[in-house]
């Protein structure tokens, strides 16, 4: 068992978010230091913390990396070694499933939940990322389900920044013969989806009802253009990328194709909006979970959208 010690820093709800933001633009942040934000308690909303975890005694330049996130004050750090045990061990029995539309995700540790409807999927819990990355997936497995019950249709979709490929495997699920494409910009995440994959009974490969995976920067890969245009993308990643994205997620996309988009903080949507409606995609339907917010965008046909068809999407605005 490793040596692990932690980093605290308490400031309010939006300097916290600040930092997280503000992290997200550092190029050569040292991957040793894993950071989350939260809120100090349930009854106290706007007192957040910022945690960095390490594997080793914290240093001089860990402190002052993590104090440089803050631009207009500098919070007091509280240095804790934690106790040692087997953090794998320890994060699969406090992480909880979770129940998200007609999907339930829980770590090898927890047994699948048989019931009518629901599709079990298995992720380690080395592969979960905190608070706000389950309130995306939660977010987003709930709107595939909505998407699902409305009636869309999907033969061809893509997962950008697939990561654990669980987005890929849910939309598998959904519309079992579509062609599937998975792609994330780490190479890690090949070794990680196939290793998921077979533990879920997806089958790897190029023909439908099969993903292909692949490694890619955005929707910059020969492969991801040959198999497009798309009528479903997803996207969960960050608001920045999002933003950058957007027109080319628009031009890989069929006319009225669906574009899903997560990862943004709420205070981030208006941006992430306001690109995508210049990149010719409009809003369809929006959940916020927790401080995030899970778009669903449609592609404008310039050819002209029958004006049922625009009214029955603004209906469905109202009544989310």
């Amino acid at each position: 068992m490793s040596e692990a010690w932690k980093l605290i820093a308490y400031a309010p709800r939006t300097v916290i978010e600040g930092a997280l933001l503000a992290h997200e633009d550092v190029i050569d942040w040292d991957p040793e230091i894993v950071i989350s934000g939260s809120e100090v308690a349930e009854d106290r909303p706007d007192e957040w913390q910022l945690e960095a975890w390490l594997s080793r005694k914290p240093n001089r330049a860990d402190k002052a990396a993590l104090l440089g996130l803050f631009a207009d004050c500098t919070p007091m750090l509280t240095e804790m070694k934690l106790p040692e045990v087997d953090w794998l061990t320890q994060s699969q029995q406090d992480l909880k499933p979770i129940v998200a539309g007609r999907f339930r995700v829980h770590t090898p540790d927890h047994q699948p939940l048989r019931r009518p409807g629901l599709r079990n999927f298995v992720i380690p819990a080395s592969q979960a990322f905190g608070t706000g990355q389950h309130a995306t997936t939660a977010g987003c497995l709930t709107m595939l389900s909505e998407m699902k019950r409305r009636g869309l249709v999907v033969r061809n979709c893509a997962d950008i920044g697939t990561g654990t490929g669980l987005l890929a495997f849910a939309a598998l699920h959904l519309w079992p013969g579509a062609n599937a494409t998975a792609s994330d910009i780490d190479t890690v995440c090949i070794d990680v989806v196939d290793h998921n994959a077979g533990a879920n009974g997806i089958q790897l490969g190029a023909k439908p009802g099969e993903l292909t995976m692949l490694v890619a920067d955005g929707m910059d890969h020969p492969l991801l253009k040959a198999r497009g245009p798309y009528d479903l993308i997803l996207a969960n990643i960050l608001a920045g990328p999002l933003i950058d994205l957007a027109p080319h997620f628009s031009r890989s996309l069929l006319p009225g194709g669906s574009l899903l988009l997560a990862g943004l903080l709420e205070t981030q949507e208006a941006q992430v909006r306001r690109a995508c409606r210049r990149a010719g995609l409009r809003i369809a339907e929006r959940i916020v979970n927790g401080d995030w917010s899970i778009l669903w965008l449609r592609k404008r046909n310039w050819a002209g959208v029958r004006p049922t068809r625009i009214s029955q999407l603004a209906e469905w605005s109202r009544k989310w």
